[in-house]
């Protein structure tokens, strides 16, 4: 399947009006998803960002139903069985779109419980690497080195704080689910991105697409640079564009060229301005980065 910019319906799903940041990643990301799924379409949103950009300002034109934190897959499983003992559920798309606070963290277990039973559901995850919709805290979705709130640069008391460990995989570990299809997408590869909603809104079962939502306001860019940052973060390998199906077939969607080096990446964000060649943190990203696409690579060949 692909997806034509000619294609593309002109009318907006996603109502104008919202309470979001300029320049949201995940407001984009919505529209994006919403222009393929269309009006006959159920979405569940846990609690973060975009329950403010959705619920209380422009409110999508289909059902739309605001979880909690951490049922946003219960709440899904829930539609799906009543579609279904209703003889409703075909012709439905079920969405839910979550933060990866409300993905990685808090609503982890619903999730992996939901696509363990087998229910159709697309879920997408609007990775802004952190709560930002509380403050710009850490969440298990923050990448090494990044400075948050509850994880600033320097020493608290004799403890240095900032976060050292990498930052959870969620499209691996929902593959070893073994679920029929899991992808990484990006805003800044628009058909991309949509082409993979249409792919997993076609699979009479769970599908997971793990979106990169540059945040303005807990990364430090400007709003104008949304897209461009995403794009860079593809361009360095740092988040590279590829999918899953069956849990085991891998497929790279993307392979740049002359891939860029990381710090051009990090470079246009002030959550990681404290770092320097000095200190060697830069070179231990780049080689996280380089053994996560020899390990793509090589999963891909077999």
């Amino acid at each position: 399947m692909s997806v034509r910019m000619q294609d593309l319906p002109v009318e907006e799903v996603v109502a104008p009006g919202r309470g979001g940041c300029p320049g949201c990643a995940a407001v984009i990301g919505a529209r994006m998803a919403s222009k393929i799924a269309g009006q006959n379409t159920i979405m569940v949103n846990s609690t973060g960002c975009m329950c403010v950009n959705y619920g209380y300002a422009g409110a999508p034109l289909f059902p739309y139903v605001h979880s909690l934190f951490e049922n946003a897959g219960s709440v899904a499983s829930g539609i799906d069985a009543a579609l279904k003992a209703g003889k409703r559920r075909d012709g439905v798309n079920l969405i839910v779109l979550a933060g990866d606070g409300g993905t990685v963290d808090i609503g982890f277990q619903a999730l992996s419980g939901a696509v363990e039973r087998g229910h159709r559901f697309l879920y997408i995850c609007y990775d802004n690497e952190g709560y930002m919709n509380t403050g710009v805290q850490r969440s298990g979705a923050t990448p090494y080195g990044a400075s948050t709130t509850t994880s600033p640069v320097g020493k608290i008391g004799k403890g240095e704080s900032r976060p050292l460990s990498r930052k959870k995989d969620m499209v691996r570990v929902m593959a070893a689910h073994g679920i029929p299809y899991t992808a990484t997408a990006s805003i800044a590869y628009p058909l991309d991105f949509m082409r993979k909603v249409q792919t997993a809104l076609a699979i009479d079962g769970p599908s997971y697409i793990h979106l990169l939502s540059p945040c303005s306001n807990g990364w430090g860019i400007e709003p104008k640079d949304s897209v461009k940052v995403a794009r860079l973060a593809v361009q360095t390998n740092f988040a590279p564009l590829y999918e899953i199906t069956g849990g085991r077939q891998f497929k790279i969607n993307l392979r740049p060229v002359n891939p860029k080096p990381v710090k051009e990446y990090l470079a246009m964000q002030k959550r990681f301005r404290h770092l320097t060649d000095n200190h060697g943190e830069l070179d231990i990203i780049q080689q996280a980065v380089a053994e996560n696409w020899q390990y793509l690579t090589s999963c891909e060949n077999v």
